[in-house]
């Protein structure tokens, strides 16, 4: 239970040191994340449990990743992470997960996720800022990438990349459990207004 507080925590303190930043108010921020201002309230003083839609509007919106978001001060510089260090940022009712490795630094982050998407299950997500690019390395198994309505079958062995600024979907396809890398390319600054 320590682990979650401190981590609600320091979601808290990079939020509203993101918004600064950025020179938002709760509400300029709220109207462009479609999030409520009483969510924020809460958000910024470490109480609620926002889900991963919200994590991911908040991000684009700041023009930041969702690990800056959730990750405490560097430690060193080289960062190692063990997928089993990482709790799921999302999780299917089949088993399915996506868990947040990591986001580079520099002026163009990049987040690295690690993703298992059990046969028929998927997920649905919404459109991200101008910019984003999205690439996604099938390691075993395959999947359905949906990009803006069209499906693009993608096997072991093969990537896609593709402009995250449309709605796009990721489903798990074939008999066996699909387990790929996911790379999230942002660009810099933060998100225009809406």
């Amino acid at each position: 239970m320590a682990e979650a507080e401190e981590a609600l925590r320091t979601l808290a303190r990079n939020v509203r040191a993101a918004r600064n930043r950025a020179g938002l108010s709760l509400d300029e921020l709220g109207r462009r994340a479609r999030v409520s201002k009483g969510a924020l309230v809460g958000l910024e003083k470490a109480q609620g449990n926002p889900n991963f839609a919200t994590l991911v509007r908040l991000a684009d919106t700041l023009g930041v990743s969702v690990s800056a978001l959730m990750e405490g001060p560097a430690e060193g510089r080289v960062r190692v992470v063990s997928a089993d260090a990482v709790m799921p940022l999302w999780a299917g009712s089949r088993g399915s997960e996506a868990r947040l490795m990591l986001t580079t630094s520099g002026s163009a982050p990049v987040e690295v996720w690690r993703w298992k998407l059990e046969p028929g299950e998927e997920y649905p997500s919404h459109p991200h800022q101008p910019g984003v690019v999205e690439t996604v390395s099938v390691t075993s198994g395959r999947m359905t990438l949906v990009v803006d309505g069209a499906e693009h079958p993608v096997e072991a062995g093969q990537t896609a990349a593709f402009d995250g600024d449309a709605p796009h979907t990721y489903r798990g396809s074939g008999d066996e459990t699909c387990h790929l890398i996911m790379t999230v390319h942002l660009p810099s600054g933060p998100a225009g207004t809406a």
